[in-house]
């Protein structure tokens, strides 16, 4: 198997990775892009194992990118979400069926989730590379010790805490995908509607909103929280009006999801956090920036 096929046979879990590690798929196709460049000057006939060394190189790569964009982002403008990265796409009922989007085999939905990649950007760049490679993708200890020169103890104690904390920020809930996706769409039937009560009733009553605009686009420059604040958030959002937009029920980051459209072009994705039956986060992704690979 030549170089490139080599290459190629590993590129969902280097996407995988570099993902969930960047929380932006225009860095992470970067990052990909200069893991093959590697890659293809590395001599490659002389690595014995060919997926442990290109999960090490752009994981390596990663961290580096990580590092400046934890730098950036101390200056953004506002709450900064995760790129959706699109998994699958389904047409809303009453519409032209829409083709699957091509979804990485190595995605899982807990891992991949923007509630998770949020807790995480309050982990440190290795805690972020250890909890990603240990708890997405099952690499073991020593391997992952390898990848980052770190010892196998260090790399648990890094792994023990990375673990407790998005545990502790992000309890675990079993959601039916099904229940979810019925809760987006009456979530979206009561805002065009402006029906704040049937709104509020859906909130959990501690629910919290987080809007990034990146200063392009309107979004809250705090995160809104309670479900009366939401409630009346949402319901001023509907009253300025909704009528020109259309909305496509898509699946991003293993969840279903609403993309906003104005004339065919993206103006935002908006994503529910669910759990026991009620929102308990709601996720507006407006900044312009990060809509480009999405299509209704």
């Amino acid at each position: 198997m030549d170089a490139t096929a080599v290459f190629e046979q590993h590129r969902g879990v280097l996407m995988g990775v570099a993902y969930r590690m960047l929380g932006s798929v225009a860095d992470a196709e970067d990052i990909v892009q200069d893991a093959w460049l590697r890659w293809a000057s590395a001599g490659t006939d002389a690595v014995r194992e060919p997926r442990a060394y290109l999960v090490r190189v752009t994981t390596r790569l990663a961290i580096d990118r990580l590092r400046a964009a934890q730098t950036r982002r101390e200056t953004y403008v506002g709450p900064w979400l995760p790129e959706p990265l699109v998994t699958h796409v389904r047409a809303r009922p009453g519409r032209d069926t829409a083709e699957p989007d091509v979804a990485e085999s190595v995605l899982t939905a807990e891992s991949v989730s923007l509630a998770v990649l949020v807790v995480m950007e309050s982990l440190s760049p290795l805690e972020r590379a250890v909890f990603v490679l240990r708890e997405a993708f099952g690499f073991p200890y020593a391997e992952i010790a390898a990848v980052l020169d770190r010892s196998e103890p260090a790399v648990r104690q890094l792994a023990g805490r990375a673990r407790t904390h998005v545990a502790e920020r992000r309890p675990r809930f079993d959601v039916d995908p099904e229940a979810q996706r019925d809760l987006t769409e009456r979530f979206l039937a009561a805002a065009t509607r402006g029906d704040l009560a049937a709104l509020m009733e859906m909130l959990a009553p501690d629910a919290r909103l987080l809007g990034d605009g990146g200063g392009k686009a309107k979004a809250p420059l705090r995160t809104i929280t309670t479900a009366d604040k939401v409630g009346r958030f949402l319901g001023a959002i509907a009253q300025q009006g909704l009528a020109t937009m259309d909305f496509s029920l898509i699946e991003v980051n293993a969840a279903p999801a609403l993309l906003a459209t104005e004339q065919g072009v993206p103006s935002a994705v908006l994503q529910l956090d669910v759990a026991d039956g009620r929102i308990q986060s709601v996720y507006i992704v407006a900044n312009p920036d990060k809509l480009a690979r999405l299509r209704p």
